[in-house]
């Protein structure tokens, strides 16, 4: 018979240890590892996920519209329609005329140098000559055709989904005495009037991401190109696919607010361009030199907020308007979050 210590020990152990779990019966699901989500405690992440060639816009800047290829184009002449204002107080100049990014560099002081020297960089990386002819395709109110008609010589044609821009861009012409070397036409850059073979170059300054299927502005830039002609384009990159809700919400906001369908990785971009017939894809990467910009523009929007709730509710300021302003915000934390890089690509036909 066991000694009284033994036994002493295990009563102490019955009393002192929980009850089993009984063993579970095959067959027999468990609630606890086969239904996680019907527990109190548990909580699902949600994830989000921006893959190419699809229109993910929720909120048209105007009312009761349709979500199709044709409202893009609208949609995107309503925002640069109605920020124009805003973009004129607070981004460009009668002289830079810039609706893009600057690009800082060691020698960059000021936000309207910054807004100058990306064209410069852009010249330079596409090797761009005086007896060019340039298509800046989305135009703007003319900004970079005028830049490269005075600074480089070569002649442009811009064309925009605007009417209102291509009026500025024209004024803007005359104004800095280019008129003759540099037209502006209201067109889509997917489907442009131009013969085949018309340009030397095809410009696209943060433009290209309008395109819901990039590959269609490639096809385009393709057959209006002359051989040996060299593509150019620079934008905002997804870095990765798969978004958690909050990250989300700031890359809709982004979306919805600039009229854009989406955003391309730079992997499905050059993709594309290669598809599309184009070789020798160069890219540079230029994140840290557009970051300027982007916290300028965050900050721009943080001391304007009292005047945005103000006016937003007084009724002064348009749906696309309050889009803008929400844009300012969230992209710089896409930026400065790396869920969006910055590069330039060059490739020749």
């Amino acid at each position: 018979m066991p000694c009284g210590k033994t036994r002493l020990i295990r009563i102490l152990r019955v009393i002192i240890t929980p009850a089993s779990r009984p063993a579970r019966q095959p067959n027999v699901p468990d609630i606890r590892t086969d239904f996680p989500f019907l527990t109190d405690n548990y909580k699902r992440p949600m994830s989000y996920y921006l893959e190419p060639n699809k229109d993910y816009r929720n909120d048209s800047l105007r009312h009761g519209a349709e979500f199709s290829e044709e409202d893009i184009r609208v949609d995107t002449a309503k925002h640069y329609d109605d920020c124009y204002w805003d973009y004129r107080t607070a981004w460009f100049d009668n002289e830079n005329l810039a609706l893009h990014y600057g690009y800082w560099d060691e020698n960059t002081k000021t936000h309207s140098q910054a807004l100058l020297n990306k064209n410069r960089i852009l010249a330079e990386i596409a090797g761009i000559k005086p007896e060019d002819h340039v298509l800046d395709a989305g135009c703007g109110i003319g900004g970079s055709s005028i830049w490269l008609a005075k600074h480089i010589g070569c002649r442009a044609t811009g064309v925009t989904v605007s009417a209102r821009q291509v009026e500025h861009a024209k004024r803007n012409a005359e104004r800095h005495g280019v008129s003759d070397k540099v037209d502006f036409q209201q067109a889509d850059f997917c489907k442009t009037p131009f013969p085949d073979e018309s340009f030397d170059v095809v410009w696209a300054v943060e433009s290209s991401c309008y395109a819901t299927d990039k590959r269609d502005f490639f096809r385009e830039a393709y057959r209006l190109l002359r051989k040996g002609g060299t593509l150019i384009a620079c934008d905002g990159y997804a870095t990765r696919r798969e978004f958690n809700e909050e990250e989300w919400q700031a890359v809709m906001d982004c979306l919805n607010g600039w009229a854009v369908p989406n955003l391309a990785s730079v992997e499905e971009f050059q993709a594309g361009m290669e598809e599309c017939g184009f070789r020798d894809v160069h890219i540079t990467e230029a994140t840290a030199e557009t970051m300027p910009s982007s916290r300028r523009m965050y900050l721009t929007a943080l001391w304007t907020y009292p005047m945005q709730l103000t006016m937003q509710w007084l009724g002064l300021r348009s749906k696309a308007q309050t889009a803008n302003f929400k844009v300012a915000l969230a992209q710089y934390k896409v930026f400065r979050d790396k869920m969006v890089r910055y590069c330039i690509f060059r490739a020749k036909k």
